[in-house]
């Protein structure tokens, strides 16, 4: 201002007394800055923009989704079919009912208040409202939306949708306390059971397990039905599909698909159970449970039908087999069809606790570190199991032999994975370990091709020489005439002169593999060759001793010993 007033004041001294209007200029500039100085310190700081609604809402947002009538029922029905129950029960007000209430009967809520929904052909999520507010509507409680409309006992009903506030600020749309009460009722106008609406009231509101008490009684009627009638099914499939099997493989054994009609009548009454349980829609508590339960009798019975499989497939081997390879068929396939049978049921039992879900794969990794403490704690269990896999392999004896173990005899009878199982001649059933019995020496009496006819003979002591060459030439001749006896070159032999005795050793091999044959011809020739003997004049020594006393001499001071049995027996003959 100074400087503009220098220079109106030099304009005033050169030239502005020169013209008369300059002389009103510096007065009105400063007049002008005066009011406009005025005017700015009149004119109010302009406020910040103010938040517009959509910035409201957003910072207000609630993580449900229950800020909008349309909203809440769209998020309900999303968290309802994803079958997650404990967030669809946040759509609900609860707020008059118990904390025990609420955790008993929120998820059936929830989950009658979803069917309800679902089965109303007038229901429409779009026609309701988007508006925080909602939309007033006549006849209606305020901040109350109508959802659908039912006809209970003759009177319109209605389901409400209700703005609650939980805190200042912050208010969210909840299905009303109100239309809660009405869920059960709601549930069962709305049915699609087409006997539950006529039923009486106690077998409806009965539960247990959450499951109304006729849905119960209906699952055991259909299982005991579905058992009845499975039993029946399969038995006339089976009628059906024989003569077609008999064509296709005559040579089987078909008799044997009767074995089938008991796996076949449990996996149809699975399916039929599980078809039925559909119909009568158990509640969300039960219905794991009967799944499990229809899970396991499903693999169940799939693991049987194979079991069955296994055996008539191994009984059909066995009997090609029998002929050729009857030592194979008697042990190597009965042992191979229990393996496969083990190995069956383990898968059966992976496939039941996957459908449970449990991870298999942690399961199996657990039981290979748990398999060696158990190896290590069941040395002999396993011991007897390659001992069984050994004797199978070398197969020393199989199902059927004969043979001598230690000092016992016995007929084998079965092989198992744990032991073996022999009949003694006394009928007595002996168990041996198989780890024991595949370190034994094995004697397989029934693999001998010709039996052994060996014994001593004992003449007596005062036997001739010309009874001895006759009796040789008498059992010679016996033994070469006979059938079936292998007398080789020399049969019977002078072999010694003992103290008491002239031996004669026989040894011959009778052609026969069958024990009660080789003992009648032992019989017949032992017969002979006592008859020959006999015809020879002499007789078998005699292992006994007597005494016998001589007379000694009068000149004599000792007695003299005792004399042989056999010489006192001559002496007393000489001296007749």
């Amino acid at each position: 201002m100074r400087k503009v007033r220098q220079i109106f004041a030099l304009r005033s001294d050169n030239t502005l007394h020169r013209d008369p209007i300059w002389n009103f200029l510096p007065a009105a500039f400063l007049s002008l800055l005066v009011v406009c100085g005025a005017v700015h310190a009149q004119t109010p700081t302009p406020a910040p923009p103010a938040a517009t609604p959509e910035k409201v809402r957003t910072q207000s947002k609630d993580p449900l989704n229950r800020d909008t009538p349309q909203s809440a029922a769209t998020a309900f029905l999303e968290a309802y079919h994803a079958k997650n129950y404990e967030r669809a029960t946040k759509y609900l007000d609860l707020r008059k009912l118990s904390q025990g209430e609420r955790a008993k009967n929120g998820v059936e809520l929830t989950e009658q208040l979803g069917q309800v929904l679902d089965r109303d052909a007038q229901f429409d999520v779009a026609i309701l409202s988007h508006d925080p507010e909602g939309e007033p509507e006549a006849g209606l409680p305020p901040n109350c939306e109508r959802v659908a409309s039912f006809n209970v006992d003759g009177k319109k009903t209605d389901l409400l949708l209700e703005r609650v506030t939980l805190r200042p600020g912050h208010s969210i749309w909840l299905f009303s306390s109100g239309s809660v009460a009405l869920i059960p009722q709601l549930a069962r106008i709305t049915s699609d059971s087409p006997i539950e609406k006529y039923l009486p009231d106690p077998l409806v509101s009965w539960k247990l397990a959450d499951t109304p008490l006729w849905r119960i009684m209906a699952l055991l009627l259909l299982a005991v039905l579905v058992a009845a009638f499975s039993r029946l099914f399969s038995r006339g499939a089976i009628c059906l599909l024989e003569p077609g099997l008999k064509r296709v493989a005559p040579r089987m054994d078909w008799s044997a698909l009767d074995a089938f009609i008991a796996p076949i009548a449990l996996l149809l009454a699975v399916a039929g159970f599980r078809a039925g349980m559909e119909w009568i829609g158990p509640s969300a508590r039960l219905r794991p449970f009967l799944e499990n339960t229809v899970s396991l009798f499903f693999f169940v019975a799939l693991a049987w039908i194979s079991a069955k499989i296994v055996d008539l497939v191994a009984g059909h081997l066995r009997g090609v087999l029998q002929a050729k390879h009857a030592s194979l068929s008697s042990s190597v396939l009965p042992l191979l069809a229990r393996v496969l049978k083990i190995v069956i049921s383990l898968f059966m039992i992976a496939a039941v606790l996957s459908s449970w879900g449990y991870n298999t794969t942690t399961i199996l990794a657990g039981l290979g570190v748990g398999g060696i403490a158990i190896a290590l704690a069941a040395q002999k269990t396993i011991e007897n199991l390659f001992g069984g896999v050994s004797v199978i392999s070398d197969r020393p004896v199989t199902v059927g032999d004969t043979c001598k173990f230690g000092d016992r005899v016995g007929t084998v009878e079965d092989i198992g994975l744990r032991s073996t199982r022999l009949r003694t001649p006394e009928r007595t059933l002996v168990t041996v370990p198989n780890g024991q019995f595949a370190s034994m020496t094995l004697e397989n009496l029934s693999k001998q091709d010709k039996m052994l006819f060996h014994f001593m003979l004992n003449l007596r002591r005062d036997t001739t020489p010309d009874q001895v060459r006759k009796v040789l030439n008498s059992i010679a001749k016996i033994l070469t005439e006979r059938e079936k006896v292998e007398a080789g070159n020399l049969p019977v032999r002078f072999v010694g002169v003992g103290t008491y005795s002239l031996d004669l050793e026989v040894t011959v091999y009778v052609l026969t593999r069958d024990g009660d044959e080789f003992l009648q011809i032992q019989q017949d020739l032992l017969l002979r060759i006592l008859d020959a003997i006999q015809a020879a004049g002499t007789a078998l020594a005699l292992p006994t001793q007597a005494s016998v006393s001589y007379a000694a001499p009068e000149d004599a001071q000792q007695p003299q010993p005792a004399s042989n049995g056999r010489a006192g027996v001559g002496a007393r003959r000489n001296g007749k």
